[in-house]
């Protein structure tokens, strides 16, 4: 009865903002793009990819009001390179950006959005969910600036599963557990709520179980669907709610260059050890949707189960520059369940460099 009061007192104070936002889901949705389309009147939209999904991108834009075609997306939206794709938008003089891919094609829409606000259609391949949230982010020289803006949120998205069957194993784990991150922080958000707890653990619980399938058969349409369904949960949970110290080493590991993805599930397990016992409900929870007693090692072994690599070092982080990152983590305040400080996020980063078990 007590622990049933607590409950109900720690809701009795939060806020909860709905994003405004229009999904179309499903197997063959996005043969829906056209009405897409012309419920926002674009004439001209100019399609975004990275050159590895220029195949489907033409395949899909057939029959469609296509102006031009960006096929030169990169990781991390390089300033640079954003300022090509803002300008050939101008050139073509776009009244749409359909962004066809994962985070990084479109956070090249948002990039665009952010400086002509242009809408965007997001065509999501991956599970990154950065689709659902007003979170851009732009690289230049080693650092990553990042910020918030109504008007780069996507006017709407097509979620079809039929688009990830080709997503390799390795990748689609990778993305997998980079949506799981965004549920973990959601839940010890400090400025969490209810419904955003609901979405979270749920959309651990369908990663968790549909992941270790895809790694399987990456072709088993089912899991494929439940993969992107808990991708949409995920974007869901962070595109109202803060993000905490395991985003925020991300962002900084970026600025380093090294995979977004691969950064998220490497870090993820030793930033929640890091916050194990400052959110105890939160790991309860992620324990609970995972199916394990200890949310960081529950976490870390999913990732083993799924292949990933589990060690900074494997990815492209030089020893020497765990300091400075460490320091640029921890230099400016922010939310989080424990107080950052230099030397444990130095240590933290340490076990995420050698890939130790939390």
């Amino acid at each position: 009865m007590a622990r049933e009061a607590v409950a109900r007192d720690a809701l009795k104070s939060f806020v909860y903002t709905g994003l405004p936002m229009r999904v179309v889901f499903g197997a063959g949705a996005v043969k829906q793009l056209g009405a897409e389309l012309d419920r926002l009147g674009a004439k001209r939209a100019l399609l975004l990819c990275t050159p590895g999904r220029a195949g489907d991108a033409n395949r899909i834009a057939k029959g469609l009001p296509v102006a031009g075609v960006f096929n030169r997306v990169v990781m991390h939206t390089p300033l640079a390179l954003a300022d090509e794709a803002r300008q050939m938008a101008a050139a073509l003089k776009a009244d749409c950006c359909v962004a066809i891919g994962g985070g990084s094609t479109i956070g090249f829409g948002k990039a665009i959005a952010l400086t002509s606000g242009l809408p965007v259609i997001a065509v999501p391949t991956t599970y990154s969910g950065s689709e659902m949230t007003t979170i851009w982010g732009i690289s230049k020289e080693n650092s990553k600036q990042t910020g918030r803006d109504p008007k780069v949120l996507p006017k709407a998205v097509v979620y079809d599963p039929e688009l990830t069957l080709d997503l390799p194993a390795a990748v689609s784990a990778a993305s997998g557990m980079n949506a799981i991150a965004h549920c973990v922080e959601a839940l010890y958000a400090h400025d969490g709520n209810p419904i955003v707890s609901l979405m979270a653990e749920e959309g651990i619980k369908a990663l968790s179980i549909a992941l270790p399938k895809i790694i399987v058969d990456g072709k088993d349409l089912s899991a494929r669907t439940d993969a992107l369904y808990g991708s949409w949960l995920a974007g869901c949970t962070i595109s109202t709610t803060s993000v905490a110290l395991h985003h925020k080493l991300c962002h900084v590991l970026g600025g380093f260059g090294l995979p977004h993805a691969e950064t998220h599930s490497i870090v993820l397990p030793h930033a929640m050890q890091y916050n194990r016992d400052a959110a105890p409900e939160a790991m309860r929870r992620v324990a609970r949707a995972i199916e394990t007693v200890d949310a960081p090692r529950g976490t870390y072994e999913l990732e083993m189960r799924l292949g990933l690599p589990m060690k900074l070092s494997d990815i492209g982080m030089k020893q020497a520059d765990l300091e400075r990152a460490a320091r640029i983590a921890a230099e400016a305040p922010y939310p989080n369940p424990r107080k950052v400080e230099y030397a444990p996020v130095l240590e933290l980063l340490r076990n995420a460099y050698e890939g130790r078990r939390p």
